[in-house]
């Protein structure tokens, strides 16, 4: 049975340079976050255990 090519996606074109370069931004934004929470609590035990 074959699927509707609307179904499966083929109708869609390929994904535009500034959809890319955004979705490379915000998985940027979250890693820096995420550091940024990771050191914030490293120093806190630090100053809590010293």
């Amino acid at each position: 049975m074959q699927r509707s090519p609307v179904i499966a996606g083929a109708t869609r074109g390929p994904i535009r340079a500034t959809s890319s370069i955004a979705s490379l931004a915000f998985v940027a934004l979250l890693a820096v976050a995420f550091w940024a929470g990771a050191l914030w609590i490293g120093t806190v035990l630090f100053n809590l255990l010293s």
